[in-house]
């Protein structure tokens, strides 16, 4: 397994940036829009406005925003700069197609929200095909009204296939059947929380076994304690080099909105170069994530 080797003092970085950058949305101006009961409590539909004036929907829930958008004829351009960062992996595809016979045609987003990557991927790239997996079917009604969901349904046809389903049962059926993706691209949370069972290492297997020969994962993760605890990162990032050759980390803060700091994991069987990726070392790396076991004597025998 091929594991990154730099110097320890580059990790000390990672985490010192993810607190000097945090900062916390600026939004002023607020309105609630809507109040939903989803299958992770309430959701709210705000109507905020940022620094410049601009006004932006977001989605909150747990206490955080979950999705944003811009109001009117920017609806497709990206509110957070991690939304923007998840087009990294388009650096890869000339070394991809180079080495595998493919670019990057056919992408697997788990976790839909407010469809802002989407909107974004699939109105910049003219030949991409996205399937989006959302299993609250709610928040999908929330984006067709809100969140110019529609708008997109109706620009670009059947590149969009929307699918209401757990992404981790989607995986287990896609990484046996016949249908594979370029990329798969995770950003799930319920409320502040990571969904911690599409991190695991069987998760990421499921992962694997969906990708075309050299395919791409990249998943958003996000620190605590306002930035400086970077420790779900690193076992991220561990995890991923028990399932795939290479891990490369994007750091991509929003100077703009939200508290913590946002960084992309990427991780891919090919040996690609990403221009923003942050060099690590084996330090680094936390600790592998696994399924949770359920010992007999916590089953559900009723």
């Amino acid at each position: 397994m091929n594991k990154p080797s730099v110097s320890a003092g580059v990790v000390a970085g990672v985490a010192l940036g993810a607190a000097a950058l945090g900062a916390a949305a600026v939004a002023v101006r607020a309105a609630c829009l809507q109040v939903a009961r989803t299958r992770n409590g309430l959701a709210r539909v705000k109507r905020v406005h940022d620094e410049s004036g601009d006004e932006v929907r977001v989605l909150v829930q747990g206490g955080v925003y979950q999705s944003a958008s811009y109001v009117g004829e920017r609806w497709a351009e990206p509110v957070f700069a991690y939304y923007r960062a998840f087009d990294d992996v388009f650096e890869a595809e000339d070394a991809m197609r180079d080495a595998y016979g493919h670019g990057i045609n056919r992408m697997l987003m788990l976790g839909g929200g407010g469809f802002a990557y989407p909107k974004f991927a699939l109105m910049s790239h003219e030949g991409l095909r996205m399937d989006v997996i959302e299993y609250d079917g709610e928040i999908t009604r929330l984006a067709r009204r809100w969140f110019y969901l529609d708008e997109l349904e109706r620009t670009v046809g059947d590149r969009l296939r929307v699918i209401t389903a757990e992404a981790r049962s989607y995986l287990g059926v896609t990484s046996v059947g016949h249908r594979r993706y370029d990329v798969v691209v995770s950003d799930c949370f319920g409320g502040a929380e990571p969904v911690r069972e599409l991190a695991t290492v069987e998760a990421l297997r499921l992962v694997r076994g969906s990708l075309n020969f050299g395919g791409v994962y990249v998943a958003n993760i996000v620190s605590a304690s306002e930035g400086s605890d970077v420790t779900f990162l690193r076992d991220c990032a561990a995890t991923a080099l028990e399932v795939f050759a290479h891990a490369w980390v994007v750091p991509c803060g929003d100077a703009k909105f939200g508290g913590e700091e946002n960084y992309l994991l990427i991780a891919s069987d090919g040996n690609y170069a990403f221009a923003e990726a942050v060099p690590f070392d084996t330090d680094f790396l936390g600790t592998v994530l696994h399924d949770k076991l359920v010992s007999p004597s916590q089953k559900d025998w009723s």
